[in-house]
């Protein structure tokens, strides 16, 4: 699933060609909206709000939409082929005179009014790159379940949105916590969450994560998909494990850490 970085950078590219411009195209190829029409409407802004996407327009109309794993908004010039896919995986097409966007395969995609925007995603935690920012509020919604892995708890997006499974892990580690750690048994919770946040912050604008401080390829992460390599720091074998069936936070993600770097409780079925 995309995490924030990835979303915020999308909405960029969504704002920069439809924003200030009035739509000429609108076509949702969805049943539940294929009559909707927003010709005419001028887009106002696309926001990211966490891993979610807001495009609001002057009608008083928001088009939200959620990539998961295999959603995507393309933007192209008026008149370029449309890369991305067959057209049967296309489920929305928006344009104006200048720009087209398409977006491919999305599993989530709402037309709502503006002022009912907190329907999709008034569940959602501070978000870690938006301006609704709480650090405080992030920590209070974690204790809030103290037993907790803090693994689990960062993925949560009601504790706080936008954080995914590369930057829990590589903030885990770099604070020195293993996933599995109760987040009441975290040593500094207010210090892992900002790290993490200050990660995903410093690769916002990047195509490449890097959260090792090298941009060199291969040296970019400190333990992500490094599954049974030596770790950077001590050389021990990283190790990893999939997620419980009971933690739908969770579901489907591998963990990678170090049982030397990041001490503490670990799964049985780790390899």
């Amino acid at each position: 699933m995309p995490e924030g970085d990835t979303v915020y950078q999308a909405a960029g590219r969504l704002h920069r060609v439809l924003a200030g411009q009035v739509l000429s195209v609108s076509d949702f190829r969805v049943p539940r909206y294929a009559t909707v029409d927003l010709t005419g409407s001028t887009v106002l802004e696309v926001v990211p709000r966490g891993k979610h996407l807001l495009m609001r327009c002057s009608s008083g109309i928001t088009v939200h939409s959620h990539l998961r794993m295999e959603g995507s908004w393309r933007t192209f010039a008026a008149g370029e082929p449309w890369r991305g896919g067959p057209g049967w995986e296309i489920r929305v097409v928006l344009g104006n005179a200048r720009h087209v966007a398409v977006g491919y395969r999305l599993p989530v995609l709402d037309v709502l009014k503006t002022v009912e925007e907190s329907a999709v995603v008034g569940h959602l935690g501070p978000d870690v790159l938006g301006p609704d920012w709480d650090l405080d509020q992030v920590v209070a919604n974690a204790l809030a379940r103290p037993e907790r892995e803090i693994g689990a708890v960062l993925l949560d997006q009601t504790v706080l949105a936008g954080l995914g499974n590369v930057y829990r892990i590589e903030a885990c580690f770099v604070a020195g916590v293993s996933p599995w750690t109760p987040v009441s048994e975290v040593p500094d919770l207010t210090g892992l969450v900002s790290g993490a946040r200050r990660m995903i912050a410093i690769n916002a604008d990047r195509t490449r994560r890097v959260t090792t401080g090298s941009t060199r390829l291969g040296e970019d992460l400190w333990v992500y998909g490094r599954g049974r390599r030596p770790c950077r720091r001590c050389g021990t074998a990283i190790r990893r494990a999939g997620a419980p069936p009971s933690d739908a936070s969770a579901e489907g993600r591998l963990t990678y850490w170090c049982p030397r770097c990041q001490p503490g409780p670990a799964p049985t079925t780790a390899k």
